[in-house]
């Protein structure tokens, strides 16, 4: 195995806390979450706007999340690794991996970051056998292990006064035709193909319930996780967004529902329509006086418009909505996505808190054997050794716990203070006195248009507007293109600067001082300019970048006589883009 290399990553809680307080975010919870007509309360009547991650990528895989896009099932993944290396060594794999990837310190940097829910994304092998694998047809074997996890999460988040929402996310047999998101083994029958993996999932939800019917942290129970079946054209209509019956789901829905209330009578039932959780043509007025109707968005865009149907159901039913996934995308998204909700007091749960890339609070590093796996699997690389295999699985297990993670404190600006608040503030102190070097990637955080401006800055496309953000997918999430510079070690720049882009960078200087300012910078494009603002005034101007003979090839430019104080606001603005921005110098001047 590798040495981890501790100066990568950071320990999350003493690093950064985010205090978020508001009417929608208790500091402990209530007693039993339930409904008031269009809301969520607790006992006390109180309105509860949930506020939370999803734990994707801890029991179930889904393998974008480990960058593998081939044969990408977990069950697959599984297979393919037992194949390379063992089923001991792969068996290990797993076990570190779970016994790493969610842990007590998660959940309580989760709660100091302004969190009050987590909801668990459940795989029913850890819970009980498949159907194939039942000594004895039609029975149940329960197994210890996901009962376990869940009643250590669940004292994790009562310990932080957090609610769990329990999420069947792979279903007996699988729940739908995009087969990463159940693990689904098209070798056997689907959920719907087969009566046995329909009352094993009934029986799995009231054992669950049976379980945990006195638990006033869980908050609820998300019965089956972003069906997306067709039933009535499964050639055309495959993941079952034009259906217009979804008779089986419904018929599901409501013996899982009827099961639980035999034994609790008291917790949230979440229901989820067919076609990823938001076709819910024939599966309304709701059933249970205690309901609530989940529907997922990703990559569209943050109006009224995009949940209209969901503001109109809540409206006609009387009944709560609560957006159980989304995320997936920038941080411009993020704030915009999460302003829309709570503007509705609608309740939210990001995904996911951490992967194998960009876009969540925690980044799990790819280590370079693992990612010769990765390339394998992906058909991009040759076969790595047996013992390479090994080492790059445990290490990436390892490298799941969160003291050796990337975290992005940028995401959850984001997604607490930026909602509410459009004032920048430094991405790190910048102290300059006699000389001081501030990378370019480390520009103020907040809100585009405050901190930065891109031209780019998130994917909508399921809108019709495609986007990337962030180019480069490292470093931060906002839509400033970032790449990592290949030649120096573990250092970033910002990249592909168009017309009119701007970033802006906080410094302090006591007392007031002058300064000369050097700027790192590359370029191709010998139209390449600049303009300088201090406290949004220009002390420089059209300032000619020459060419330097290539995107990485560096050259500086200077800049005398910047009077610079505290609180100093320097503002950087392609005037021509076509250029890269690494570094900023401050010398003084006497």
């Amino acid at each position: 195995m590798q040495m981890i290399k501790k100066k990568y990553f950071v320990v999350i809680v003493s690093m950064v806390v985010f205090v978020f307080a508001s009417s929608g975010n208790s500091i402990r919870a209530q007693g039993f979450l339930k409904t008031d007509g269009k809301k969520i309360v607790n006992e006390k009547g109180e309105n509860v706007l949930l506020r939370g991650m999803g734990l994707g990528g801890w029991m179930v895989q889904e393998g974008y999340m480990l960058r593998i896009h081939n044969q990408a099932q977990q069950h697959r993944i599984r297979k393919r690794l037992e194949e390379l290396t063992s089923p001991e060594q792969t068996k290990e794999f797993y076990e570190t991996w779970l016994a790493n990837n969610i842990r007590k310190i998660d959940i309580d940097s989760m709660k100091s970051w302004g969190f009050n829910s987590v909801r668990l994304p459940m795989h029913y092998n850890l819970y009980t056998l498949p159907i194939e694998k039942e000594p004895v047809k039609g029975g149940n074997t329960w197994l210890d292990k996901g009962f376990q996890m869940t009643d250590s999460l669940l004292s994790w988040c009562r310990q932080n006064g957090m609610y769990l929402i329990l999420d069947l996310h792979a279903a007996p047999g699988g729940q739908g035709n995009d087969l990463n998101i159940s693990d689904r083994d098209t070798t056997y029958p689907s959920l719907w193909a087969s009566e046995e993996n329909k009352r094993k999932t009934i029986a799995l939800w009231k054992k669950l319930a049976g379980r945990y019917a006195n638990e006033p942290n869980i908050a609820a129970y998300d019965l089956i996780n972003e069906p997306n079946f067709g039933f009535e054209d499964p050639v055309n209509d495959k993941n079952g967004i034009n259906e217009k019956k979804n008779e089986p789901l419904t018929s599901l829905l409501k013996d899982i529902t009827a099961a639980i209330r035999e034994v609790d009578k008291k917790h949230i039932i979440i229901i989820e329509g067919n076609g990823w959780g938001n076709n819910y043509n024939g599966m309304l007025p709701p059933w249970d006086d205690n309901m609530v109707l989940s529907f997922h968005k990703y990559w569209s865009f943050n109006t009224d418009k995009e949940i209209r149907r969901m503001l109109d159901a809540r409206e006609k039913y009387n009944i709560p909505v609560w957006l159980g996934e989304t995320g997936e995308n920038s941080n411009v998204w993020f704030t915009e996505a999460i302003r829309l909700l709570e503007k509705h007091n609608i309740g939210w749960a990001w995904w996911p808190a951490k992967k194998m890339g960009p876009g969540n609070p925690l980044e799990i590093p790819a280590n370079h054997n693992f990612m010769q796996v990765v390339d394998f699997f992906n058909g991009t690389g040759e076969q790595p050794k047996e013992s390479d295999v090994y080492s790059g699985m445990i290490e990436a297990a390892v490298y799941a716990k969160l003291e050796n993670c990337i975290f992005h404190p940028d995401v959850i600006d984001a997604m607490f203070r930026q909602v509410y608040s459009d004032e920048a503030i430094p991405f790190r102190e910048n102290k300059i006195d006699k000389q001081a070097i501030i990378q370019a990637v480390d520009y103020d955080l907040g809100r585009q248009g405050s901190a930065y401006y891109d031209r780019d800055t998130a994917n909508y496309h399921v809108s019709g507007q495609p986007g990337r953000g962030n180019r480069g997918n490292t470093y931060r999430n906002d839509g400033v293109d970032i790449r990592k510079d290949s030649s120096h070690y573990e250092q970033y720049f910002v990249s592909d600067i168009e017309d009119g882009e701007w970033l802006q960078y906080t410094v302090h200087a006591r007392p007031l001082k002058k300064y000369k300012l050097r700027i790192y910078y590359s370029a191709q494009d010998k139209r390449a300019s600049i303009d300088v603002k201090v406290n949004n005034k220009i002390v420089a101007e059209n300032i000619y970048l020459p060419a330097t003979g290539g995107m990485k090839s560096w050259k500086s430019i200077y800049l005398n006589n910047l009077i610079i104080g505290n609180n100093a606001r320097i503002r950087i603005q392609a005037k021509t883009g076509g250029f890269n921005l690494k570094q900023l110098e401050f010398i003084e001047q006497n």
